[in-house]
């Protein structure tokens, strides 16, 4: 999701402030740096390498390891809204690149063309059972409320959540799900995001005040998988303990 605080977002957005009492709430979680793309870099790979703009790929070619590569080419995939097309690597309509990192990494040549696609096939690979080890969901600009607002976006996780947390492999608790924000509006690091953290191992309710960034989400994720951790990702501090994933 997209450039609100956790102070805009709690007690404005129904849908995603019951989620968080029915699992977990890290309310102070902090963005790397302005604008989106070195967020979404940080998230994923441990570090924004310099990026401090929203280019295209054609701008930015990021050779850093990832946790896409380090998954390999089967296990993960990108959903993204409103994408014309598998990997596309300039923006279209509401479909943001800057939202895409898996359209930056180039060791993800190839395997970006199969493995990132539109959001719509989301719902016949949860149908299928064919959920990657790894999914990175984005939403497009209007979804995703940075062009529109925050009741459209908790409409849009009203309906996308449900689907993944009836799936076969949520309810036999093998899944964790993550919903964040890549920013908010004030200097990176004094602008905690709402982080909400879904998985059956979670006590409802809990809420967890520690000083967090994108690259404990990084850790966390990368701990629940089982991969070494990536760049900034070896310092953070992870979230699974308090809630217990």
């Amino acid at each position: 999701m997209e450039n609100h605080n956790t102070d805009q977002i709690a007690g404005h957005s129904p849908y995603l402030n019951h989620l968080a009492t029915q699992c977990g709430l890290a309310t102070n979680l902090t963005a790397i740096r302005h604008p989106s793309l070195p967020n979404y870099l940080a998230l994923t790979s441990g570090g924004p390498h310099g990026v401090t703009d929203d280019g295209p790929p054609s701008a930015h070619r990021i050779g850093s390891n990832n946790l896409f590569h380090q998954l390999g080419r089967r296990g993960w995939r990108s959903y993204e809204q409103s994408m014309p097309r598998n990997c596309a690597r300039s923006d279209a309509g509401r479909y943001a690149v800057k939202h895409n990192p898996s359209a930056y990494y180039t060791d993800l040549a190839r395997s970006c063309r199969r493995r990132d696609v539109p959001l719509r096939r989301l719902a016949a690979d949860l149908a299928r059972k064919r959920l990657a080890r790894f999914s990175f969901i984005t939403p497009n600009l209007c979804n995703d409320e940075h062009d529109c607002s925050i009741s459209t976006g908790d409409h849009w996780l009203s309906h996308a959540m449900p689907a993944i947390l009836s799936s076969a492999g949520y309810i036999a608790g093998r899944t964790l799900v993550i919903v964040t924000y890549d920013e908010g509006g004030r200097p990176a690091g004094h602008d905690p995001v709402y982080t909400v953290v879904v998985a059956r191992s979670v006590r409802p309710g809990t809420v967890v005040t520690t000083r967090y960034s994108h690259y404990s989400t990084l850790r966390t994720t990368e701990a629940a998988l089982g991969l070494k951790y990536l760049g900034h990702a070896r310092t953070a501090t992870g979230y699974r303990r308090p809630f217990h994933l």
